[in-house]
């Protein structure tokens, strides 16, 4: 029960606050009447708790144990925080790291931040939104190409517009999603206040 009620209130959080309708140009090229600006609740205070539950659970749900949790800046840097923080309550704490888009430009010139050895490490690949899947296919490659043990990839939100088919079909890498762009989009019932109206206070 807990778990629904964490799902559903976190589901209600993104209507409101992450929801936006108009004509966009996705990070893809593609055109699209529905916006999803993630960050506006993954970076909310009240969200952090939940955001961090939600991937736990569904983690647990696929028989996904990493050691580590990341994806590329800046749209997983903090899903990662917040799983990794959550972890502490459980009996399996998971770290989190950065993918880089670009190398450091001095030191060690690395697109993996946060973990002292790669080598090995089970990790699970996370992002906020998933439209073709080509930030997270990125991801993946330089996770795997640093020695990184890649067991899934995880998103917040599916747009259900190809990432799927890329990352299970080319890369090999099972994939999951929290919710779906329909989910998010399904005017089922109003938006529950004050998480999903307030714009203060996060």
């Amino acid at each position: 029960m807990a778990y629904l009620k964490d799902r559903e209130q976190l589901l209600e959080m993104l209507r409101g606050r992450s929801v936006r309708f108009g004509a966009f140009v996705l990070a893809s090229g593609q055109h699209s009447d529905v916006y999803i600006d993630a960050k506006l609740t993954t970076c909310c205070a009240r969200a952090m708790p939940l955001v961090g539950k939600a991937l736990l659970d569904k983690m647990e749900e696929r028989g996904w144990f990493p050691q580590a949790v990341g994806g590329l800046t800046m749209g997983a840097d903090p899903i990662a925080m917040a799983v990794a923080r959550e972890s502490l309550e459980r009996d399996h704490p998971i770290d989190c790291f950065v993918v880089r888009k670009e190398p450091k430009k001095h030191g060690l010139r690395k697109f993996i931040e946060g973990l002292d050895e790669t080598t090995g490490i089970r990790v699970v690949v996370i992002d906020d939104v998933c439209t073709t899947g080509e930030s997270t296919a990125t991801a993946i490659k330089r996770a795997r190409d640093a020695g990184l043990n890649v067991i899934g990839a995880l998103c917040l939100v599916d747009r259900e517009m190809g990432a799927r088919e890329l990352l299970e079909g080319e890369l090999r890498c099972a994939f999951d999603s929290i919710f779906t762009l329909d989910e998010l989009t399904h005017a089922g019932r109003e938006p529950v206040a004050p998480f999903a109206t307030s714009r203060t206070g996060s």
